[in-house]
């Protein structure tokens, strides 16, 4: 779903950018949704700092009556959301300028009054923004992210081996991928709920199934060989399950 996001300071101008968006939506029949409708920055800023988003689409006053601006705020948003699609709805026209010394890049500055045009000016931006997010949903490539407390990684899904217990340390993990390693305070529970295409073949490994070149039967002994030849157990009792994800 595309989330969308509005942020107009007076009721009445966010209710009809609201119903708007609405019937756009409708009649388009795209898989869109409001993730938050606001009359002032922190409140949208709150909810992106506790609910991660991306690629999400953002009609943003310019003037909202705030001590942060509209303009301001989209810069912010980038921090959050870095694919973010903002449209700027106001009457200052004459602040156009500020979207480029803020670099803020933004899809479209709409001029408030014609409630026609208006409507026009959110047709297009929904329609390009859905556009480029149906492409980003093809071809986007999924992320494990990473916390070690001295910095966030972001790795592929595709460059993970496997995740082991830390023997050493409770509660930590050794993330190996296809370059390296990389310790960080988690749980192999915690790995497969946040991300299930990982599967738990042993007690303390989790292995990512793409990365399996051959499952070993041999003597009773049960063992997995990945594509950088790197040898990790599997237990009979989780055997089953992992021949069928790999099928």
């Amino acid at each position: 779903m595309l989330n969308i996001f509005i942020c107009e300071d007076r009721p009445d101008q966010r209710a009809l950018i609201e119903r708007l968006v609405n019937k756009v939506v409708i009649e388009e029949n795209f898989d869109v949704g409001f993730a938050v409708s606001v009359d002032n920055p922190p409140a949208l800023l709150s909810y992106l700092e506790n609910n991660p988003i991306r690629n999400a689409l953002y009609f943003l006053d310019v003037d909202l009556q705030h001590e942060m601006t509209g303009i301001e705020l989209g810069a912010k948003i980038r921090e959050f959301d870095t694919s973010a699609t903002i449209v700027f709805i106001t009457t200052h026209s004459e602040m156009a300028h500020l979207v480029f010394e803020y670099k803020v890049e933004a899809m479209e500055y709409i001029i408030k009054g014609d409630t026609d045009k208006l409507e026009v000016g959110i047709r297009e931006c929904i329609q390009l923004a859905y556009q480029r997010y149906l492409s980003g949903k093809r071809t986007e490539r999924k992320h494990f992210v990473v916390n070690t407390g001295g910095g966030v990684w972001n790795i592929p899904y595709d460059e993970i081996l496997y995740f082991e217990t830390n023997a050493h340390t409770n509660n930590k993990l050794i993330l190996h991928t296809k370059t390296g390693e990389i310790d960080f305070r988690s749980t192999l529970s915690d790995v497969t709920h946040s991300a299930p295409e990982f599967y738990l073949c042993h007690k303390s490994f989790v292995v990512n199934p793409k990365s399996i070149k051959h499952v070993h039967k041999a003597n009773r002994k049960l063992w997995i060989e990945l594509v950088n030849d790197e040898i990790i157990p599997v237990t009979a009792k989780r055997l089953p399950g992992l021949l069928e994800v790999i099928r």
